[in-house]
């Protein structure tokens, strides 16, 4: 009850502070205003959410194979878990984490991206201001030249009972490593490479609406955008054609602090400089740019909203995180065949498809190899859904009631000689 009330006390103050800690996201990553105000409410909602399920750590009571036993079922508190964090999602990546861990009844040390270490000590201040004791909640930020040795440190340390990561498949792989010295608990949300399929029988336009809210939030920078569009050939030149006009019309590049702005700076040039790779590779390989294709007049890390057709499977594009706003689009004739591309990538986070038929839509949902699938619907993210992939895409699951797992231990108790 105690850990619920200072949860609850930490949500009402983030809720309180909400346009200050949006602006400090637009300032560290140069998130539009508007979805900075988007990812503090979501933010918060995870601290709602753990303070409810702090009340419900349910143990059970099982029947023993002899009347002089009783067997019982604990849930208790993994212990200290270091929370590592992505640059995208500065804020709420930390509440779904540390909301679930404090709610177990777990200390926390977050190591926050190097680009992004504000929104963590904001949040921590916040918490101090919430009553959560000294130690409970701890922030070390490092520069990008120190990540890799904090990060190996939170991984190694014996007193470190559980690692949680958000990050790319690779950096995942390191930290596995590291942490297998000491068999600790991990969960792993890593990257993906999100199909998008639009079968003939589909709402062209509300696909239209939802790959575009799918692709382009954050320009592109989200583990769960669509990184391939398969579109069947039935509707593809009119789905491109739309597309391409809806992304011209709604999507405008700026400063995130401007009003205006749907879409803001990539995080870096490294960032840029992948994808004008996979534009490039794409058009040598005999793809078409439609809108976009170039950095913008604004500054060197910003992009234009770029949409590719005539795209094939070899292309880099298609086989490879992009991390920014492309959108390439594979025409393909069957439901196998769209299920073939789909499933041929080495990871499975999240998946989305528009159709109109209910048996495709049965079928399609349960042969897509991802942990989540969205069926019409391009934003799927809740903070009542359990978050997580498959395959290459991670271990474990955040938010729902089936995130606090991921910070408890099961111990079975045997009462003999009653």
């Amino acid at each position: 009850q105690e850990r619920s009330g200072r949860l609850r006390g930490w949500y009402e103050l983030v809720m309180g502070n909400r346009d200050d800690l949006a602006r400090i996201i637009t300032a560290e990553n140069g998130k539009p205003l508007k979805e900075a105000q988007g990812e503090i409410l979501y933010s918060a909602s995870f601290l709602e959410w753990f303070a409810e399920e702090a009340r419900r750590i349910y143990g059970d009571v099982i029947p023993a194979p002899a009347k002089d036993r009783r067997i019982l079922v604990l849930k208790q508190p993994v212990g200290v878990a270091a929370i590592i964090t992505p640059w995208n999602f500065p804020s709420a990546m930390i509440t779904r984490k540390v909301g679930a861990a404090l709610a177990a009844g777990c200390t926390v040390v977050v190591k926050p991206a190097e680009d992004t270490p504000l929104s963590a000590l904001a949040l921590g201040e916040l918490a101090n201001q919430a009553g959560i004791p000294a130690g409970v909640y701890n922030v070390v930020p490092c520069s990008r030249e120190q990540t890799q040795a904090v990060g190996e440190v939170l991984c190694t340390d014996p007193l470190v009972a559980k690692v949680s990561f958000t990050g790319s498949t690779a950096t995942g792989k390191i930290l596995l490593k590291h942490t297998a010295g000491t068999v600790k608990r991990v969960s792993m949300e890593l990257g993906g490479l999100a199909p998008f399929i639009v079968f003939d029988s589909a709402d062209v336009d509300r696909a239209v609406a939802g790959a575009l809210a799918s692709k382009y939030r954050n320009s592109g920078q989200t583990c769960v955008c669509a990184n391939r569009f398969l579109v069947q050939k039935g509707i593809h030149d009119k789905f491109v054609e739309k597309f391409a006009k809806a992304i011209e019309r709604e999507l405008h590049v700026g400063s995130g602090f401007d009003s205006k702005t749907t879409q803001g700076p990539l995080i870096n040039e490294k960032a840029v400089e992948k994808v004008e790779r996979h534009i490039n590779d794409a058009v040598s390989q005999g793809a078409f740019v439609v809108t976009g294709g170039k950095r913008h007049s604004l500054g060197k890390n910003f992009f234009e909203p770029t949409l590719l057709s005539n795209v094939t499977t070899k292309m880099l594009c298609t086989q490879e995180e992009t991390f920014g706003p492309l959108a390439p689009v594979i025409k393909f004739e069957t439901e196998e065949e769209a299920i073939a591309i789909a499933n041929a990538a080495n990871v499975g986070l999240a998946g989305y498809f528009y159709s109109q038929d209910p048996a495709q839509i049965w079928r399609v949902a349960e042969q897509l190899e991802v942990g989540m699938v969205g069926v019409n619907e391009g934003i799927i993210s809740s903070v009542e859904s359990p978050f997580g992939g498959v395959k290459q895409s991670g271990l474990g699951r955040e938010g729902s009631k089936y995130g606090i797992d991921e910070y408890l231990e099961i111990k079975y108790v045997c009462f003999g000689g009653l």
